[in-house]
């Protein structure tokens, strides 16, 4: 593997260090982003259980706001519940935008490593083909091993980056539709509370928004 990097020159340094940085973003957000911790499926339950029960006071909100990101979500529409329902609404969407921003977090840079790997493999295929062409001027074509070096040279960077830019294009993908999954779950979680909270929907039996 050592020979393989070694033979394809200095353009598989920054090849590397993309693979290095597209794995700890991948490994990093699958982690981060775990449904159940942005948004658990039955934190709502528990906020109609509070209000059932009369103990939606400050220390239940600020247990909820430290939570999780949709219990801040949450937290906001409630502090901001008898401002009215447009209030209200804005208050949610202000932090909803924000905690969507923190969950898509290095999804760019994981998105720019997906297309400039390639990139530079495709430099350094250039790179290896200009130096056969070189040494074809020097000593002509009877020199295979000359060549040979140049043109392992292109094919190597060429698979490398094919090799960082594909995963991480999956990887990418991956990531952003479960940020996708996870946002269309807050909202409809923010939507439920803000109707009951302004009489529009009645918290049933079994803990859920009719």
């Amino acid at each position: 593997m050592l020979e393989i990097i070694q033979s394809g020159g200095w353009m598989m340094v920054p090849i590397i260090i993309s693979s290095i940085l597209a794995l700890a973003i991948t490994v990093e957000r699958f982690w981060t982003l775990r449904p159940q911790q942005i948004a658990p499926n039955d934190l709502l339950a528990r906020v109609w259980g509070w209000m059932k029960n009369n103990q939606l006071d400050s220390s239940r909100i600020k247990e909820l706001r430290g939570s999780s990101p949709l219990g801040r979500v949450l937290a906001a529409g409630l502090l901001n519940s008898r401002h009215g329902r447009t209030i209200m609404k804005e208050s949610i969407e202000e932090v909803a935008s924000h905690e969507v921003h923190e969950m898509e977090r290095y999804l760019n840079a994981l998105g720019t490593i997906a297309a400039v790997a390639p990139l530079m493999g495709l430099l350094g295929t250039v790179i290896g083909m200009i130096k056969v062409f070189s040494e074809i001027v020097i000593a002509g074509t009877g020199q295979a091993n000359l060549l040979a070096g140049g043109i392992s040279e292109a094919l190597i960077t060429t698979a490398a980056g094919m090799v960082v830019a594909i995963p991480a294009l999956i990887a990418h993908r991956m990531l952003q539709r479960r940020v996708d999954e996870v946002v269309v779950f807050m909202e409809q979680e923010a939507i439920k509370l803000v109707d009951v909270l302004h009489g529009e929907r009645e918290v049933v039996d079994n803990d859920e928004a009719a």
